[in-house]
């Protein structure tokens, strides 16, 4: 794509999702449909269709018609999805869980419409009741999260023998759709910070649990993340995809809707969150976010978090326009393990004057980490 494409199609995403916004010119709807899948946003590209047509410009007949269709498998994917979050927590709780269901359905009702944001799978932080007490320091809580993670993956592979298991969930498919149980939330490349933020997460799960919030059309509650607690675990999660194979532009939006959701975002800072990011490392890259956001969403001032750098902003913007949705078009999903290694170790050390602590951890963690699903096969 040449530059001047890469900016008409990010006017066209600014103006599906800001009335203030012009409409734009679209010299080619093929190209524009194309960029808006990798990104995994057709959903609310055909909320910008459906504006366009409705404020006069000239759409063709067959481009409405072709993401009305997708649009509609979106929404009923969404309507499926909902139902599922629901009874996933409810057979949990059963089974003797608490849970907290992680990104997806949780942030699709903070969208306008709810139903446009693409659903992937069902991530929910699990925990089984029975084991002892938490807020136990040293080897007796390292011993409770070895205990937490056999107790889950045993769980799921009762149901699903060939689960596969990583160090943070283990994936497995109930009722035809796929599940992601995290006995932690997410995971940091550099072994210092990730400590730090196991402990950040494990000190606030029990009220993740009790924070529900009502899907639409009534299908029923489910437990989401509050919104302080959304803003540092889902900044973690974006940063760590980053450096593992890439983010795309829906996972931006997602940080977009959820910053919105408070008339200052700058709160966080008042309250302790850029000492907080700053304690879990994530001080750096959240100032990449925060300009992205502005250049691409128009986010206001107020509801930054942290100011914007501008140089690892259009290091991180570069990266998201060129690997699509969790970097699945960036080709290092086309070679092999070994190659992938180090084409991997290469891409990163683009980044290690930004994010140097990050950088060099991650070939560890990635080499840690693939003994650890050997051995735990």
């Amino acid at each position: 794509m040449t530059i001047e494409e890469i900016k008409s199609h990010l006017a066209f995403l600014c103006y599906c999702i800001d009335p203030q916004q012009c409409i734009p010119t679209i010299k080619d709807w093929d190209a524009l449909f194309s960029f808006m899948k990798e990104q995994a946003l057709l959903g609310v590209g055909f909320r910008g269709v459906e504006r366009m047509k409705s404020e006069g410009a000239e759409v063709p007949r067959e481009v409405v018609l072709r993401w009305f269709a997708v649009s509609e498998q979106i929404r009923q994917r969404n309507v499926e999805m909902n139902r599922r979050c629901v009874e996933l927590v409810k057979r949990l709780r059963e089974d003797g869980f608490e849970c907290c269901v992680l990104k997806g359905q949780g942030n699709a009702v903070m969208y306008p419409d709810p139903f446009m944001r693409a659903s992937g799978d069902i991530d929910v932080w699990v925990s089984p009741l029975q084991l002892p007490q938490r807020g136990e320091r040293g080897i007796r809580d390292v011993n409770r999260k070895g205990e937490e993670r056999r107790a889950i993956v045993e769980y799921a592979r009762k149901r699903m023998p060939k689960t596969e298991v990583r160090c943070y969930h283990v994936e497995y498919e109930w009722e035809g759709v796929p599940v992601e149980l995290h006995y932690m939330p997410g995971v940091m490349n550099n072994p210092f910070y990730d400590r730090r933020l196991q402990r950040w997460y494990r000190e606030r799960m029990a009220e993740q649990c009790r924070n529900e919030v009502e899907l639409p059309d009534r299908v029923g509650k489910i437990p989401v993340p509050t919104w302080e607690f959304n803003v540092v675990y889902q900044l973690a999660h974006l940063m760590h995809h980053f450096f593992d194979e890439g983010i795309g532009l829906r996972q931006m939006m997602d940080y977009y809707y959820l910053l919105r959701k408070t008339k200052n975002g700058l709160g966080f800072s008042v309250e302790g969150g850029e000492h907080t990011l700053q304690y879990l490392g994530l001080y750096k890259f959240a100032k990449a976010v925060m300009w992205v956001l502005h250049e691409v969403f128009r986010l206001e001032e107020e509801h930054y978090i942290v100011p914007p750098d501008e140089w690892r902003g259009r290091l991180l913007l570069e990266e998201i326009i060129k690997g699509g949705n969790f970097g699945h078009y960036s080709g290092l999903t086309d070679h092999s393990i070994g190659t992938k290694h180090f084409l991997k170790i290469r891409r990163n050390m683009r980044f290690f004057r930004a994010y140097p602590a990050e950088a060099l951890c991650e070939p560890w963690f990635r080499t840690w980490h693939f003994f650890w699903r050997l051995r735990h096969k």
